[in-house]
């Protein structure tokens, strides 16, 4: 029987060819029968204009497992934007979690235990992007969606990582900031 997992975390980032194609999702991921299912309820309940939560499907009526909840960080406001997330993004995430099963990250006997609440954040510079690289997008999502996966159920980065390279990790945009930049 594998370790019960009663909550874990996660933040990853993978950038593509352009600025637009950037993944970086923050996760929350847990039994169902404890604080995660009761987020995961609370959240698909609470729905808000512009920060509708939706479930990652392969496609209309094929959920993934374990249930997988995206909770948007941009406020969706634009058609265009929504049939993105809703499209590309929420199928590469569904297959990054199927992918997180596969590679053994999931124990696949807890596939039907566990819940994932998926932060996404889908660059709203897509917007201004004539033609956008759907392909590329999908990709990108994947791979962040088993990174995140995988970083959250390894628990990395560990704590003594961190200790050791607190000082020379610098976060981009507090370095944008005293260059001046922002």
């Amino acid at each position: 029987m594998s370790e019960r997992i009663v909550m874990r975390t996660g933040e990853a980032l993978v950038e593509g060819a352009e600025d637009y194609l950037c993944a970086e999702p923050e996760v929350v991921i847990g039994e169902l029968d404890g604080p995660v299912g009761t987020a995961l309820a609370t959240l698909m309940g609470d729905q808000v204009k512009g920060h509708t939560k939706v479930f990652a499907i392969l496609n209309s009526d094929v959920q993934v497992r374990p249930a997988t909840l995206m909770v948007s960080k941009v406020t969706v406001k634009d058609a265009k934007y929504t049939n993105i997330l809703m499209g590309t993004v929420q199928a590469a995430i569904a297959h990054g979690v199927l992918d997180a099963v596969r590679a053994g990250d999931i124990p696949r006997e807890k596939a039907d235990d566990l819940g994932i609440i998926y932060s996404v954040w889908l660059d709203p510079s897509v917007l201004d992007v004539q033609t956008v690289d759907h392909k590329a997008l999908f990709d990108v999502h994947r791979e962040a969606t088993l990174k995140v996966i995988r970083k959250a159920l390894r628990r990395e980065p560990s704590i003594d990582w961190l200790l050791e390279n607190q000082d020379k990790v610098e976060h981009y945009f507090h370095k944008l900031g005293l260059d001046g930049e922002l």
